[in-house]
């Protein structure tokens, strides 16, 4: 397998599986599923807007949806229960949103092998134990995370930078270590500082977003690591509960910063606290399988696409984007640009070899760069950061 290397418009990781037997048929009905509320101002908005992409720019296009597709939300529903009422009302592909959707929509994939499903952030393709009919779909938001922790390294003044994490998995792990590899290399190689004065915590809540009385509440873990002296946050959550506590506390005197997750608008909600939001940007991704599905073209397939590094924030272009926040420093952001274009021409790899796990487990041995599979099957945490890397 090619190594991932951080190059210019990097071609994504494609295995296809030809003969699908999915035929075109008219203008496209397709369903989306979204974990949260389809309003978050986070992952699942994003997602949202994405569908609205696709019906603005393939002609007759109609998006089915559905939100908060969770059992705390909808207890007692199921995914294949909503698949059966979408494919009544004519729908020809499926996009399910979430990792935590994986069992229901195998099931819903084997009930309808007349419709196409693509499984956001799934790898059952990756695995290649998945039905004919479903694909995967996601994008390196890494890149962007990296582009996040190297901002909060700039910025921070304490040298201890707070993460609020979601539920443990191997994506949740994965974008988390591209964090504190931004931050580390800012850390040491821009700002010189030495390697064991910066604080790099991850905190967990439970979920992908605040379900009151079910997962640990982010305000009050976010209130907790500014009031231990993190002054900046970087959020793994679907929503913005970390900008939203960091500009409470700047109005109350404190010199805290925060980056959101996922929803590019973001920064609107506390633009002086806000230092940057690394984004998806769905419309791309998701039009280029509804044309697929409605020519009846399309052939399932793990498909992880790299960030257009050329146009980084485009929206019709690069699926993956860091919208740079007014809270960041001038010259910061020149850094930060410096940063960018360095990844973007290869310059700068920072899954390079060495890199260890929290247990002292090799993760990259000297000499190589990690694997797309090495990345994407994250088992923990690296060296170097704090927090579990597991559930107790």
């Amino acid at each position: 397998m090619r190594r991932i290397r951080f190059v210019p418009a990097v071609l994504a990781l494609c295995l296809c599986i030809a003969g699908n037997g999915l035929a075109a048929g008219g203008p496209l009905t397709f369903g989306l599923l979204l974990v949260g509320p389809y309003n978050d101002k986070g992952y699942s908005q994003a997602q949202y807007e994405g569908g609205k992409y696709v019906e603005a720019r393939l002609p007759g296009a109609k998006m089915l949806y559905l939100d908060k597709v969770n059992p705390a939300d909808r207890p007692g529903m199921t995914i294949p229960q909503v698949v059966d009422d979408m494919a009544a009302k004519g729908a020809r592909l499926i996009l399910a949103g979430s990792d935590d959707m994986r069992d229901g929509v195998l099931e819903a994939a084997a009930r309808h092998p007349d419709i196409a499903f693509v499984h956001v952030s799934g790898d059952d393709v990756l695995r290649g134990d998945a039905p004919k009919n479903l694909g995967n779909l996601f994008a390196k938001i890494e890149y962007a995370k990296m582009m996040a922790g190297f901002a909060a390294a700039m910025t921070t003044r304490t040298g201890k930078i707070g993460y609020l994490g979601p539920l443990v998995n191997a994506e949740t792990r994965r974008v988390a270590n591209a964090a504190y590899l931004g931050a580390r290399y800012a850390w040491e190689r821009v700002r010189g500082k030495k390697p064991e004065d910066l604080a790099f915590k991850v905190g967990w809540i439970g979920f992908w977003f605040n379900i009151p009385g079910v997962t640990a509440d982010p305000n009050q873990m976010a209130g907790a690591f500014f009031d231990q002296g993190y002054d900046v946050l970087i959020s793994g959550l679907d929503a913005p509960e970390a900008l939203v506590v960091a500009a409470a506390r700047r109005k109350a005197g404190a010199d805290v910063h925060a980056l959101p997750y996922v929803y590019r608008p973001a920064c609107r909600l506390a633009p002086e606290a806000c230092l940057g939001v690394p984004y998806f940007n769905w419309g791309p991704p998701f039009l280029a399988v509804a044309r697929d599905v409605a020519a009846g073209t399309w052939k399932p397939s793990f498909t992880w696409l790299s960030p257009d590094f050329a146009a980084l924030n485009d929206p019709d272009k690069s699926a993956v984007g860091f919208e740079p926040g007014p809270g960041l420093a001038a010259e910061d952001k020149k850094a930060l640009d410096h940063f960018i274009a360095d990844l973007g021409a290869g310059r700068i790899d920072l899954y390079a070899g060495p890199l260890t796990y929290q247990d002292g487990a090799v993760f990259v041995p000297a000499g190589r760069s990690a694997t797309a599979k090495e990345l994407w099957f994250c088992p923990q945490l690296l060296q170097g950061m704090q927090g579990d890397s597991a559930t107790k």
